[in-house]
């Protein structure tokens, strides 16, 4: 009984650190496509996804099985994925930093 559970545990163990150690590799491998882009490239696949999420929009997803909407959902969320890698790149300031900036231009001027 005790090997069982001890063999269960070790399974369980691997598959879940498996697991999350793949979850990283997709996120690098898209911003990594994403980097390897020119401007042209990228403006050309947001304007691609813009027109592919307008047909999915459009599709009658009450005829599709359960697998298919599935899938569009999966196709969906890899392409907002992409999009944001393709987007990111903006200065994010937060809010303490703003208020330091704030009070060192009251101070300054």
């Amino acid at each position: 009984m005790k090997s069982k559970t001890l063999a269960l545990a070790l399974t369980l163990l691997l598959a879940v650190t498996t697991t999350l150690n793949a979850a990283p590799l997709a996120k690098k491998a898209i911003e990594e496509k994403v980097m390897a882009m020119t401007a042209e490239q990228k403006e050309a696949r947001i304007a691609e996804m813009k027109q592919r999420v307008e047909q999915i929009k459009a599709m009658d997803k009450s005829q599709l099985s359960k697998a298919d909407r599935k899938a569009l959902r999966q196709e969906l969320r890899n392409m907002n994925k992409e999009a944001r890698a393709i987007s990111s790149g903006g200065i994010y300031i937060s809010l303490g930093a703003l208020i330091i900036i704030v009070l060192l231009l009251i101070l300054l001027l």
